[in-house]
């Protein structure tokens, strides 16, 4: 690969690289549902339905990787492509037990494995409570599948041995990290939503995974010293808890024919976001009274959606959410301008540009 100079050359690196990525998945996917013939078609087809979950999304995890490898002096595109098609890999596997855990069946618009499973088994004549077990199954069996598959990608990449137990040892420190977000996040209902430590979730849920880990994969492997890992390491800690407040903004304020996110989800489940801490933290007795009453209620209507929308924004906390999201942009874009060389930092910092704007 020619010696990257500018922001659009190496924007243009990731565009090329993405589409490589995609291959790699495509022919991973393929040969890992043909392995086992004796395991009949359904095997197969979960393999199939985990591929469908591809496409749509930001790609930003592989973007993240392929970026800072190339940004950093990286050449060798063999090495890098599996690495960063096991970053998108894992956050599919990141998403298909995320929606087990929110109950979800829908994802970017469409079905996701455990609808896929449910569209499969209407008209059966099993019981519900049969095709819920038939559902769960899918959505369990197809997350461990992927982060199987992640592990398998770069267990199989042209890499030197070091390299290879490094980006390993990210990976499972991405599942850990996500894994103790998680259960902070799925326990907060035991806390009051005023108490939940919203940003903790934040950046061990999303940040770590998403932006850390992709980050320092690519560093690592193009050969950059501990510094500037170090600064990619914030840069990305930054970068992603802005990307999940903007996300939990728009769970509840975005368009889901733009999302393809319901914007009911969230609220119905009493997710502890910042937005939400802040609306209790924020409101006043009226406006605590609704949110008491419509945070965490199942059975939440657009309409009761809409009152509590009101005392978001009447009570200031969407705004103050917004403006630490804001804040933490501004952390990435001034490690990036002071302390990551051209290209990276043009295109990085027109990135968290991109991010903080988004409509979905």
């Amino acid at each position: 690969m020619t010696t990257l100079l500018t922001a659009p050359d190496l924007r243009a690196y990731v565009a090329a690289g993405l589409e490589a990525v995609q291959c790699t998945l495509d022919d991973y996917l393929v040969g890992a549902g043909s392995e086992l013939p004796a395991a009949g078609s359904d095997y197969r087809n979960l393999w199939q339905t985990l591929g469908n979950q591809f496409g749509g999304g930001k790609n930003l995890r592989p973007s993240l990787t392929l970026a800072a490898y190339a940004g950093l002096g990286g050449e060798d595109d063999s090495a890098i492509l599996p690495v960063a098609a096991a970053m998108e890999m894992l956050h599919i596997a990141m998403l298909v037990h995320d929606d087990v855990l929110d109950h979800d069946e829908v994802r970017r618009g469409k079905p996701n494995v455990a609808g896929t499973r449910r569209a499969e088994l209407r008209g059966s004549r099993l019981r519900p409570s049969q095709v819920d077990d038939h559902v769960l199954a899918a959505a369990l069996l197809g997350g461990d599948l992927a982060i199987a598959s992640a592990y398998d990608l770069i267990s199989r990449a042209p890499l030197p041995a070091h390299h290879r137990l490094a980006c390993l040892d990210l990976i499972t420190r991405a599942i850990r990290t996500t894994i103790a977000g998680e259960l902070l996040d799925m326990y907060g209902d035991l806390i009051d939503p005023a108490d939940a430590n919203s940003l903790l979730v934040a950046e061990l849920k999303t940040a770590t995974y998403s932006c850390v880990v992709p980050l320092r994969a690519g560093a690592q492997l193009a050969g950059a010293d501990p510094t500037m890992v170090t600064h990619l390491e914030r840069l990305g800690a930054s970068l992603g808890l802005s990307f999940q407040l903007v996300d939990d903004d728009l769970g509840v304020f975005g368009d889901p024919a733009v999302t393809g996110k319901s914007v009911l989800s969230d609220l119905r489940a009493g997710k502890r976001t910042e937005l939400l801490r802040l609306g209790f933290h924020q409101a006043n007795d009226d406006g605590q009274a609704v949110l008491r009453a419509s945070v965490g209620n199942p059975d939440l209507d657009e309409e009761g959606a809409e009152r509590v929308r009101t005392v978001l924004i009447e009570s200031g906390a969407r705004d103050r959410a917004l403006k630490v999201a804001r804040q933490h942009a501004r952390s990435a874009r001034r490690i990036a301008t002071e302390r990551i060389p051209a290209p990276l930092s043009g295109y990085l910092n027109e990135l968290i540009d991109s991010l903080e704007e988004r409509t979905s």
